[in-house]
């Protein structure tokens, strides 16, 4: 093989090995004329015992690979979502951040019950669990536990930005991770901050202090195993933020925040934009701007 041909069979190995496995009997057309693919896959290597593996003792040619590339299903989802669990940033007592106009623990609310209506509509197998539905105080070890218990499959908590300069504008879309940069330790102490408004909050975080960049720093190095599937997704929303909406997207970023650090699974945090910024809380108060905001996430979740 070369180098190329080496890279592309890899990548198919990858695509077939996390291919759904199915059997007859779970094929839904298996008994349909020309539709099913189930046999043919099974020639080039797959069993229904469930188990989905390559035959290695087959000499899979250059047209075989391409063969087998193309009874993969379309658009087929690698990671399959059963429950998704909606997290609107702060709440009650915690209003987050002000616009002009706006408060951030509002214009939350509004996007995701919107985000989690498209989603039940389009998608009924899919359950929605909201980490609040109404304007409550949630803890943030809470919001992480909600998505916990019900096993969720992916954690998405949406929350306004803000700047003391009102020039900064565009969406970010966060995964836990390092501080790489000043701005993204100063997002992540704003947004962990919430945890002063909670009772015994030393006790519920070991002693975190989100006012201390070493305890920042110290606290994100906590391993995140689903890091890929949540970058994954993270810039899936920025492109549709980007390309869809012709928005600024100032990029997928890493830092430490505490509700991210507790879900066990993908977990993405989105700023959706800057209420210290007038034209872009303009924007993002409108009808035409909640709508294209869910539609973007709605789009990129896909």
């Amino acid at each position: 093989f070369s180098f190329k041909g080496t890279v592309k069979l890899m990548v198919t190995m990858f695509a077939i090995l996390s291919f759904p496995v199915f059997t007859k009997a779970d094929c839904l057309h298996h008994h349909k004329t020309n539709n099913c693919t189930h046999s043919e896959i099974t020639k080039y290597g797959f069993h229904s015992n469930g188990m989905s593996v390559l035959n290695f003792s087959k000499n899979i040619s250059g047209d075989n690979i391409e063969a087998i590339v193309n009874l993969l299903p379309k658009n087929h989802r690698q990671y399959k979502i059963r429950t998704i669990v909606l997290d609107a940033g702060h709440g009650g007592k915690d209003g987050g951040c002000l616009g002009k106009d706006s408060r951030e623990k509002n214009l939350t609310l509004e996007y995701v019950l919107a985000l989690g209506a498209k989603i039940e509509k389009a998608y009924p197998d899919i359950n929605v669990i909201y980490t609040r539905k109404t304007d409550e105080f949630i803890e943030l070890y809470e919001r992480a536990n909600i998505a916990n218990r019900a096993k969720a499959d992916l954690f998405i908590s949406i929350h306004c930005n803000w700047n003391p300069n009102t020039n900064p504008y565009g969406t970010e879309t966060y995964v836990l991770g390092l501080h790489r940069a000043k701005d993204n330790l100063e997002v992540a102490k704003r947004e962990n901050s919430s945890i002063f408004l909670e009772n015994d909050y030393q006790k519920n975080y070991d002693g975190f202090d989100p006012n201390s960049p070493e305890g920042n720093i110290l606290f994100s190095m906590s391993q995140n195993a689903h890091l890929t599937q949540s970058i994954s997704i993270a810039e899936k929303i920025e492109r549709e933020f980007e390309i869809t909406s012709s928005r600024k997207s100032r990029g997928v970023r890493q830092a430490g925040f505490l509700v991210l650090r507790a879900t066990s699974m993908p977990a993405i945090l989105i700023e959706t934009g800057f209420l210290s910024n007038v034209n872009e809380e303009t924007y993002m108060t409108s009808a035409k701007g909640k709508k294209e905001i869910v539609d973007n996430i709605f789009r990129g979740f896909e």
